[in-house]
This record gives C-alpha cells, sequence and structure tokens, in this order.
C-alpha cells in the first residue's frame, strides 16, 4: 500500500491532451447542440446608443484616449516619487548621448538628435499605455529614416564650384543647403510616418504587428544592426565614401571603405576602438551583476564626458583632423509644416518605417507589461507614436520609438512611471539649452561607436538560428531568409520580403492529404477582392474549373459521336479504336464548332471517364489531381452579396468536374449571411460546412475509405484496366455486365 492508504500504480500520462469527440458539419452540430437566439438590437437602439452621453460614458471615452487620467490620481508620491527621479536622470543622460548618436544614421546634424529625444517624450506621457518605455530614437528605425534622406539628398546635388587664391576652380559640397534640405525630409517623413499611425490607431487595426512574427523581426533587426555597423564603420575609420542607396548598396559601401580604408584617421580609430571595447565590458558587468549594483554603470556618458575633455585638451581636430561635432545649437527652432510635395515620394518607406517603429515598442512595451502586471492597449500606442510622431515633426525632429537599452535603464533603476520619462526629458532640455556647447569637441567616432557597441543585443540574435532550426525549420528559414534579404535588398524591400516568405511558408506548412487542397483567405471577402480570391483559387488548385468543364465536354461529345459511328470500341481498359479503320477521334480539336457536332443533346451524353488516364480523342483536357477542396473561413468577417454569388458560382463549377467543397472554421455571422442571400438549396446544404478544417479533412478521409471499399464501381473499373481484351458490340446485344456501350459506355451523368 502506499503512503497514505492509496494503492500504488502506474501514474496517468499528464504530458498529453487527448480530445475525443464526434466530426462535426454546421448541420450536425446544430442538432445536437440548441442554439440560443440573440435579440438583435433594432437600428434605433443602436443608434441611441452611440449617440447617447453620460458623463460616465464621456469620462471612460476620455480616459481610453488620455491614459494619464488612469494612473496619475494613483500615484503613490512617497513610494514612488523618489525611484522616478533618480531612474529619470539616468535615462535622460543615455537619452542625450543616444540622440547625439543616432542623428548620424539619419545623416542630420547632431543637434536634432536631441530634439527628437525630447519632444517625443512629452506627448506620450499624456497618451501612452506604457509605464516603462523611455521614448525616442532608435537605431533600425533611424536608418530606415537615414535610407529616405540619402536617397532624396544625395550629396551629389550639392555640389557648387568654388575658386581660390590661385583661380583654380574647386568642387566643393554646399553643407548649409544639404544639412537644411535633410533636415526637411526627416521631417517631413516624420510627420507622415505619425499621420499613418494615427490612422492605423483610429481604425482599430493594431492587429497588424500579429504578421511580423518573431523570427522576422529577428531576422529584419539583426540585418538592420549589421546595415547600422557598416554605415557607422566609416565614421569610426573617418573614411568619406559616396552615399550608396537601394539594392547591394551596402556592399558597394564595405568594397568603397576597403578601397580607401588607407586614409584611416588613426586619432579617430583608436577613439573609437577604445570606446566600444570600454562599453561593451561594462555593460557585461553590468548585466551580469544587475542584481548587485542598484543603479547600471553610464558607461556612455562617462566614455563620452572622458573623451570630449581628452579631445578639447590634446586639440585632436587641428593637430590630428580628427572628426568633431564642431556646433550643436542651442535652444529651439520653430515649428515648421512639412513638405507635403514630398509626400508622394515618401510614401513606401514611410508605411513600413510606421509598422517597424510601432512593432518595436509594443513588443518592448509587452515584455515590461507582463513583467509589471499591467495592460497594453495595442490601438491606443499606435495613436500615442502617431500624435507623438506629428507632433516632433512639427519641431524638425526624426521618427521615435523605444530603444531596449534606454528602457531597461529607466525600468532597472526604479522606474514606475511615465513621470521618469518627463524627468529624462528634462535632463534632455537641459542639454538643449545650456551644455550643447560642452559637447562640440566630441569626435564623431566616440559616438559611433557608442552605437555599435549598442549593437551588441541585435547581433547576439544570430545564436538563436540554431535553436529555431531544432524548433521548426520553417521558423529558422523566416530569420535567414528575411536577414539577407534585408541586407542585399535594403530594410524595406527585404522587410517586404520576408513578410511575403513568412505568409507563404504558413501556406505551405498546412499539411493536405493526397486530392485535398485547403486554401485559407485572411480578410474580408467583397467585390474589392474577388478577383483575388479567384486567382488565389487558381494557383492553389492549378487548374480553371470551367476550363476543365469545356474541355471535358467537348471530349465526351467527340467521344459519342464516334462511337455512334463505330469507330470506337469498348474493352475492360475503356474505350479504344476500332484497328480495322481510321480513328477520327485523334483529328485536330478545333472542330468544336462543327454544327454536326453541336446537334448532339447534351442530356445524351452519359459516359464516365477517368480524367487524369491517356483519352481516346485528340483534347487536351487538363487534370484534376483533387476530389475535394476546403475553404478554411477563419480569417473571414464578413461577405457581401457578390461574394456570396461568387462563393455559390465556385461550388456548382467545382461539383460538376466531380470536386466536393467544403467551408471550415466559419463564423456564425457568415451562415446567416449565406441564409439571407440565397446560397442554400436543395444541391448546397448546410452539411458542405464544417467547425473546424481538421473536421472536414476526418470528414473527407472517412468518405474516401467507405468509398473505396463499397463503392463496386471503382473495383470494376480497376478490374478493367487489368486487361486489354475487346468485347464485342452488337446492335442489339449487350455486354454481360449490361453495360450498354451506346447508352452507358460508364455511367457519366452530365447535366
Amino acid at each position: 500500500m502506499a503512503a497514505g492508504g492509496r494503492q500504488a500504480g502506474p501514474s496517468p500520462d499528464l504530458g498529453r491532451y487527448v480530445v475525443s469527440r464526434p466530426i462535426y458539419s454546421e448541420a450536425a452540430f446544430q442538432e445536437e447542440n440548441e442554439k440560443r437566439a440573440r435579440l438583435q438590437p433594432t437600428l434605433r437602439e443602436r443608434v441611441q446608443g452611440a449617440c447617447s452621453c453620460s458623463r460616465k460614458k464621456a469620462f471612460q471615452i476620455t480616459k481610453s484616449f488620455l491614459p494619464i487620467l488612469e494612473w496619475l490620481p494613483k500615484y503613490r508620491v512617497k513610494e514612488w516619487l523618489v525611484s522616478d527621479i533618480i531612474s529619470g536622470v539616468s535615462t535622460g543622460l543615455v537619452a542625450t548621448l543616444q540622440g547625439l548618436a543616432f542623428a548620424l544614421l539619419v545623416a542630420v546634424p547632431l543637434g536634432y538628435g536631441l530634439y527628437s529625444a525630447f519632444f517625443p517624450l512629452l506627448t506620450y506621457f499624456f497618451l501612452g499605455t506604457s509605464r516603462h518605455l523611455s521614448v525616442g530614437p532608435f537605431p533600425v528605425v533611424s536608418l530606415m529614416v537615414g535610407s529616405v534622406v540619402l536617397s532624396m539628398a544625395p550629396d551629389d546635388k550639392f555640389y557648387i564650384m568654388s575658386s581660390n587664391a590661385t583661380g583654380l576652380n574647386k568642387t566643393l559640397i554646399d553643407t548649409v543647403s544639404r544639412d537644411a534640405q535633410r533636415v526637411v525630409i526627416a521631417s517631413t517623413l516624420t510627420f507622415l510616418v505619425g499621420i499613418i499611425q494615427l490612422v492605423f490607431g483610429a481604425l482599430q487595426i493594431g492587429f497588424i504587428v500579429r504578421y511580423l512574427a518573431d523570427p522576422l523581426v529577428g531576422g529584419f533587426t539583426t540585418a538592420a544592426a549589421f546595415q547600422v555597423f557598416v554605415s557607422q564603420l566609416k565614421i569610426v575609420l573617418n573614411v568619406s565614401t559616396k552615399n550608396y542607396n537601394g539594392i547591394l548598396s551596402i556592399i558597394y559601401t564595405l568594397i568603397e571603405i576597403f578601397q580607401r580604408i588607407g586614409t584611416t584617421n588613426i586619432a579617430d580609430l583608436i577613439a573609437g576602438l577604445l570606446t566600444i571595447f570600454i562599453c561593451m565590458v561594462v555593460k557585461e558587468i553590468n548585466d551580469r551583476f544587475k542584481h548587485k549594483i542598484p543603479v547600471p554603470i553610464p558607461i556612455e556618458v562617462i566614455v563620452t564626458i572622458v573623451a570630449t575633455g581628452i579631445s578639447y585638451a590634446a586639440d585632436l581636430e587641428k593637430k590630428y583632423n580628427a572628426g568633431i561635432v564642431k556646433t550643436i545649437p542651442r535652444g529651439f527652432l520653430p515649428p515648421e509644416p512639412p513638405a507635403v510635395s514630398m509626400f508622394s515620394e515618401m510614401i513606401a518607406p514611410a508605411f513600413s518605417t510606421a509598422v517597424v517603429a510601432y512593432a518595436i515598442a509594443v513588443s518592448v512595451a509587452k515584455v515590461y507589461a507582463t513583467k509589471h502586471d499591467y495592460p497594453i492597449d495595442g490601438n491606443q500606442e499606435f495613436i500615442a507614436y502617431g500624435i507623438s510622431n506629428v507632433f516632433a515633426g512639427a519641431f524638425s525632429c526624426f521618427v521615435s520609438t523605444t530603444a531596449l537599452s534606454r528602457t531597461a535603464v529607466q525600468e532597472s533603476t526604479g522606474g514606475k512611471t511615465q513621470v521618469a520619462s518627463l524627468i529624462s526629458a528634462g535632463i534632455v532640455l537641459i542639454a538643449i539649452v545650456a551644455l550643447g556647447k560642452l559637447l562640440e569637441p566630441l569626435q564623431k567616432s566616440v559616438l559611433a561607436a557608442v552605437v555599435i557597441a549598442n549593437l551588441k543585443g541585435m547581433f547576439m540574435q544570430v545564436f538563436d538560428v540554431p535553436r529555431l532550426w531544432r524548433q521548426n525549420k520553417a521558423d529558422a528559414l523566416i530569420w535567414i531568409f528575411t536577414c539577407v534579404a534585408s541586407i542585399i535588398l535594403g530594410l524595406d524591400l527585404g522587410l517586404l520580403a520576408g513578410l511575403v516568405f513568412g505568409l507563404l511558408t504558413v501556406v505551405l506548412r498546412v499539411v493536405e492529404p493526397e486530392g485535398v487542397k485547403i486554401l485559407r483567405f485572411s480578410s474580408p471577402i467583397f467585390y474589392a477582392n474577388i478577383d483575388g480570391l479567384k486567382s488565389s483559387l487558381k494557383s492553389t488548385v492549378g487548374f480553371d474549373a470551367i476550363r476543365v468543364h469545356n474541355k471535358r465536354l467537348k471530349a465526351l461529345r467527340m467521344i459519342q459521336k464516334l462511337i455512334k459511328k463505330g469507330k470506337l470500341k469498348a474493352t475492360k481498359n475503356g474505350i479504344i479504336s476500332d484497328s480495322g479503320t481510321t480513328n477520327e477521334a485523334f483529328e485536330s480539336d478545333e472542330d468544336l464548332d462543327d454544327p454536326e457536332d453541336l446537334k448532339i443533346p447534351t442530356k445524351e451524353v452519359e459516359i464516365q471517364v477517368d480524367w487524369n488516364s491517356e483519352l481516346p480523342v485528340k483534347v487536351n483536357v487538363p487534370r484534376v489531381p483533387i476530389h475535394s477542396l476546403i475553404f478554411d473561413f477563419g480569417g473571414v468577417s464578413f461577405l457581401d452579396v457578390v461574394a456570396v454569388r461568387t462563393m455559390r458560382m465556385i461550388v456548382k463549377e467545382f461539383e460538376r468536374i466531380d470536386v466536393t467543397v467544403y467551408i471550415a472554421s466559419h463564423q456564425d455571422n457568415i451562415i446567416r449571411k449565406l441564409e439571407q442571400c440565397g446560397f442554400f438549396d436543395d444541391n448546397i446544404r448546410k452539411d458542405m460546412f464544417f467547425l473546424t478544417v481538421h473536421d472536414a479533412v476526418l470528414y473527407i478521409q472517412h468518405e474516401m475509405m467507405h468509398r473505396d471499399i463499397q463503392d463496386p464501381i471503382f473495383e470494376k473499373i480497376s478490374l478493367m484496366q487489368e486487361s486489354k481484351e475487346p468485347i464485342d458490340i452488337s446492335e442489339t446485344g449487350k455486354l454481360d455486365d449490361e453495360l450498354d456501350v451506346q447508352e452507358e459506355v460508364w455511367s457519366y451523368p452530365f447535366n
């Protein structure tokens, strides 16, 4: 006996989840489970509900748009204020440095990086739902903005001729005009990104980030990190190159860097390498001893202060021709409207930048929301970032999102709410107003090295690939494909290619039994995308049902015509030509308009043929390798009248070529809509609808097994294919199995 008086016995297998239930079609499920009728509100009641407004309802709507009203009244001043102040100061110092560094990626003067680290914080404080995000520039997004800036305002557009004292002309770059134009482009793109994010939030389509799977984001951000590394490498070396953009731009940049590596500035290289080494070592210490160190060591700030002092004291610019910041403007610029005329040129990269910036921010926000147990509203985040970028774009900023390193500092130093972000904005404000002048001797290579040191986490994602390969090879291929595509094609095209590849792998990962095709359509079906549905259907099944039907009709007419003329005979292998006569069945199949042929009534053609075998007539009938087609409607939320009519036509077209159509995973409102539009009749019934795709597949397999065992016609056909002996046919005689050749070679009813 076991302890407690229980008998010892085999323990149940707790590692398995087993469900056993009948296969449910829509009709079978409704018959077994009574559906409760829901009282639908009338139009008047819905209008009254939408238009009525109480004080409580108005306050709830206001709180949903301004989340600060939810958490600020509950703010615990005595418990949280000191922690938020410490966190805000630490984060503000890091944000100041990263703002300057990431401005290099956007190819704008460094002072605009400070603006980008300040203005978005103000609006997100009121509108954001995350308590721990530190909003501002991020390397990947900054590089995406920079690629647009460089493509629209390359150096080539700003060459001017200048004559020196000897009278020789020299080509120079008008850096003042170039930088001014680049600032306009960056701020206009930021404004447009904000509008796109705001529209997405208003339309409640925060779900769009679901299509950016983790392997896709991992591959994309790793490729972006490599692009960032290459763009900063030339600054660390202080090597001037052309600004390449587009396909293979990173390859061209690397080639030119190595071609000009002999011009490397040693002072900048040493400063950059030392910064990278020191920052990475101290960051590793912060990570390993984070439970023992109360506040992470702000190594970027320390290195920057020391490097600025050394550069100023040693006068590195004059003695060693080092590249330094030179000027950082004090104060703020007045707001400027965007250059609306540029919208058409940047709409595509603006869309991808808006989605990527949102995806990064929400991903980081969800990590800390889960850790601290509070909700994140995806749609409100779209609105918060949209308004932040619109507001920041008016003040000459570039696109903001969040950085994991900066947010980690804010959370790990004790930040409790967005009050910490407001205080960090105050630190950036001090840098803009008073401290900018002190940073002018700083070497650009130090800032570039700070950027590179912050890429470590993204480069470490490469080690996820072996794990992904062991767990799911398709996910590993998505990661690799997206990474390679983003490096070769550029970030915009690479992201699109990775997204398409990921969706294709989802389709290919659907296991389809032999003879069954499954088509998933993940959107409402209405008049605007009907052609897309038809195109997807043809590409999925591999044939056109209407063409198959017409070709079969033509073949049947030719077979019947030649049987009546005595040109064909029947064997156990089917219909063959008489060896003693010319086989007119192998004439050109372009005689469909023969009047005599067309006089044969359709109903007289009652011949069943194995359409996937060789036919005795020269008609190119497409093969149909399937017997069942399943529409997965799990993602279809709506059908309009045009869609219902089209679906009915599709069902009819496939049924008459012996392919049975099923619909699975549908929502209840789909059935109601089909009923309202007269979709069902004696032939199209509710038993073609199944609760899940798996139900439909199991039902099909059961039907095929049942038919294979019990269908005598199938056995007869198999038997006939084993023999080639001719069977005598007379005008009045019949086959031993009473199969009349003139009327019914095989029983194929054609309607």
